[in-house]
């Protein structure tokens, strides 16, 4: 019951939830709590707090790629990422005598004193600028496609597998005393690739096949036409492994998808880790080394 004439006490006014101090009348339009104008974000309708906001972008999915990697705009980093290691690299190798000679594939030093390492670290290293300018040519050309179709990291697990695959070859296949350095065998894997992702895509692959028999038909006949010794075992390797690995995660059905990828990478691992071994056991042999 009121008195007229009376004064009407004004209300309590609201404060912001994260600041006591500052009187506001807006509120969230999730949580319905005060918000002042620092803890406001403009939502589709209304304003939210900064809570409510970052909760709501834990349940919104990334973007993905058509074959489940994460879409991801911008330059492809992977890519030049890639083109930096190698090129650093290479700058390393001319500055040390010793680096070419310690990381080189040579099957008989990977046997006799377990330097497995060298399966890797050899698709680092180049003989010469041109070697290096002509992978890392083909990589600024291929990798971006195919980082920004596959997402970066089946793009990078893509071109690891690649580049081991052509190392396994050359490490069974070649002279045990021969040294073999190069990225070649991940960009032939980069080649096979993106013949294999194109054709999934529907798109025209006549000049990806040009490019791939061109290179083909160079290693062979390279050391005839004065290029030098060119190792078909490391670019056989890359390529084989670059297209099935490839389609393995382009054709694989949609709901046991990240299944199959990961399964099919760890299957071509364990492969490549008996042939290996078995390499290693008959080199050993040979070598008198029991």
């Amino acid at each position: 019951m009121s008195t007229p004439g009376a004064p009407q006490l004004p209300a309590q006014t609201p404060t912001c939830y994260r600041h006591p101090d500052r009187p506001t009348y807006v509120r969230c339009t999730r949580c319905q709590r005060p918000i002042c104008p620092d803890c406001m974000r403009a939502a589709a309708v209304g304003h939210q707090c900064v809570e409510c906001v970052n909760e709501g972008a834990k349940s919104v999915r990334a973007p993905r790629t058509q074959f489940g990697g994460v879409a991801r705009s911008g330059a492809p980093i992977l890519t030049y990422s890639l083109i930096a290691v190698n090129v650093l690299m290479f700058a390393l190798q001319m500055a040390s005598g010793n680096l070419e000679r310690e990381l080189t594939l040579q099957p008989a030093s990977i046997a006799a004193f377990d330097e497995y390492y060298r399966l890797v670290t050899s698709m680092f290293l180049h003989y010469g600028v041109m070697h290096l300018l002509f992978n890392m040519w083909a990589l600024y050309v291929v990798g971006p496609p195919l980082e920004q179709w596959l997402g970066r990291l089946r793009f990078g697990v893509l071109y690891a597998l690649s580049g081991l695959g052509g190392s396994v070859l050359v490490y069974l296949l070649s002279h045990p005393l021969s040294q073999t350095a190069g990225a070649s065998g991940a960009i032939f894997g980069l080649f096979g690739a993106i013949f294999v992702v194109a054709r999934k895509l529907n798109l025209d692959v006549r000049m990806i096949a040009a490019v791939v028999v061109l290179n083909l038909v160079f290693t062979f006949a390279g050391p005839a036409l004065g290029t030098g010794a060119i190792s078909w075992q490391g670019h056989i390797g890359g390529l084989v492994t670059g297209a099935g690995v490839a389609a393995a995660f382009v054709y694989a059905p949609r709901e046991r998808r990240n299944a199959i990828q990961i399964g099919v990478s760890v299957v071509v691992l364990v492969v490549f880790a008996a042939l290996i071994a078995w390499r290693t056991s008959g080199l050993l042999t040979l070598i008198g080394v029991s």
